[in-house]
């Protein structure tokens, strides 16, 4: 498979990278330059010809939503919101079949500890980046879903081991579900 993952100034997007280079072609972007021992193809992820550039000929997409390093509250929404706008549109025009967003588990921290919370609760997210942030790109994602346009599984991570991470990444290229949403790991308190 072809892959594509963005936040590739994150230390999970480089982890998750060196995981599935093992059996898959991957491709690192981010909206600044980056230095990366993988393909990697710097996109602002705007509305324009670079995105679908940066999508075109890809398989999966794994949005990690992650903020740049000193990224203001608006520039965190911004690229929460707009970016991943953009970034689906371009899949959707460039047919690619799935895109895995990894959000957090955050969102359902503020529900009392002795609840068992599963995938089809409500999130109770936060007012801050960027555990707003990951909510508000679920809901871009929610409406591609919706609308046909793409599959989307939305990983919410918790505290949870890289292995386990990567175990459930390896599980959601595998779906052929519209819309899913899997908890990994526990809910950090």
């Amino acid at each position: 498979m072809k892959i594509l993952i963005t936040s590739g100034a994150s230390e999970r997007s480089a982890a998750l990278a060196d995981h599935l280079t093992r059996e898959h072609e991957v491709r690192l972007t981010e909206r600044a330059p980056v230095n990366s021992a993988h393909n990697f193809v710097q996109c602002a992820l705007g509305h324009d010809r670079a995105t679908n550039l940066l999508t075109s000929g890809m398989d999966v997409i794994l949005h990690a939503v992650d903020p740049l390093a000193g990224e203001d509250v608006s520039a965190q929404i911004d690229a929460a919101t707009r970016c991943t706008y953009n970034l689906l549109l371009a899949a959707a025009e460039e047919d690619v079949p799935l895109v895995i967003l990894l959000s957090t588990l955050e969102l359902m921290a503020d529900y009392p500890a002795a609840y068992r919370v599963s995938e089809t609760w409500r999130p109770l997210p936060h007012t801050q980046p960027p555990t707003l942030s990951k909510h508000l790109a679920e809901q871009v994602c929610r409406e591609f879903a919706r609308e046909r346009k793409l599959r989307v599984v939305v990983l919410r991570l918790g505290e949870a081991s890289d292995a386990t991470v990567f175990e459930a990444v390896d599980s959601a290229l595998t779906s052929v579900e519209d819309w899913a949403i899997t908890h990994v790991g526990e809910i950090e308190r």
